[in-house]
């Protein structure tokens, strides 16, 4: 279960600049009801949404090429410095965590944008070969049941809540993942493939909620609940009627929605206040006549992950939809 007291706040994953020991004092000080482990891709591909993927893999090798990450036999210098990387933030994330106790969040690709993202040995995506995907996708399930098993046996005062970036994901089941030689796209995946991956994850994980992040238009709500995931962290911007139709359904069956209401698509742009984004919040909900127990399970966050920010306003949008959910509690009552 997730547990917070009340409607809350926390950041998506990715964060500006280099420093992850700086990164986790901002997340755990601006975030006290959920702090999460930052994602800093500056520090090079190794540290971005898929190369952090792939330290995850068990038992595959994978190799950066100028096209992107590829399969092979062995792992490469790239593949080693993303499992090491992750593994130096796993201890950076030991020592400031000492003492806390309470809900944390790590982030991690999820399988099917992973499976999108990588390439085949042979050339091409892994996506149209039905072995390959289903290799990279219950490697990454055991890498994610390890990675929880590590985070319970490093800080066992924590319950963990594991997010599946998945911004892939809409693409990979309308068939839009394109080929390498960009003039096609791959044929969809199967609703019930993508469907069984996450409930075997969400099986094996047990009492670790899972989370899916999908910031981009057409996140199959519906699928993703009835495969069993406890939470959805969507762009509010992007949802139309039938999804607020669906979100109402998932609130009222105990999910929780992780509502992206601070826009990231536009890092210069000016920041909207507090009350503006209480408001993408509310005014939806409300329209769904939710009772407030089901409401408030609703975490506010950015709509997505802040790497494009600098630190200043990076600090000022945890801030930002911090206030707003506060906001958020109080108006759901009114």
């Amino acid at each position: 279960m997730i547990t917070t007291d009340g409607v809350v706040s926390t950041g998506i994953g990715s964060w500006p600049g280099t420093d992850l020991t700086d990164a986790l004092k901002i997340t755990f000080a601006e975030c006290p009801d959920l702090p999460h482990l930052p994602e800093l891709p500056d520090r090079g591909p190794h540290a971005g949404l898929v190369g952090r993927g792939t330290a995850l893999l068990t038992g595959l090798g994978v190799d950066l090429q100028p096209a992107g990450w590829r399969l092979t036999d062995v792992s490469s210098r790239d593949h080693r410095r993303a499992i090491g990387t992750l593994r130096s933030d796993l201890d950076q994330l030991e020592e400031i965590a000492q003492g806390y106790e309470g809900p944390l969040k790590v982030a991690v690709a999820g399988p099917w944008t992973l499976a999108g993202s990588l390439e085949h040995p042979r050339g091409d995506r892994v996506l149209p070969d039905t072995g390959a995907r289903r290799d990279v996708v219950q490697s990454l399930e055991q890498g994610i049941v390890d990675l929880a098993a590590e985070v319970a046996r490093r800080l066992p005062d924590t319950s963990l809540v594991i997010q599946l970036d998945e911004p892939s994901l809409p693409a990979v089941l309308g068939g839009d993942i394109a080929t390498a030689s960009g003039l096609g796209r791959h044929r969809a995946v199967d609703i019930p493939e993508v469907s069984d991956a996450y409930t075997r994850l969400v099986e094996r994980l047990g009492d670790t909620p899972v989370v899916v992040h999908c910031c981009a238009p057409g996140a199959p709500i519906g699928l993703l609940t009835t495969a069993g995931v406890r939470g959805l962290a969507l762009d509010l911007s992007l949802l139309g009627t039938a999804d607020w139709d669906a979100l109402g359904a998932a609130l009222e069956q105990g999910h929780w929605l992780f509502a992206g209401a601070l826009p990231t698509n536009n890092p210069s742009a000016p920041p909207p206040t507090a009350d503006q984004v209480a408001s993408a919040v509310l005014a939806p909900i409300r329209r769904l006549e939710l009772p407030p127990e089901f409401s408030t399970h609703t975490v506010v966050t950015p709509a997505c992950g802040l790497a494009g920010f600098s630190r200043t306003a990076a600090i000022s949008a945890l801030r930002t939809v911090r206030t707003a959910a506060g906001i958020v509690a109080e108006g759901l009552y009114d």
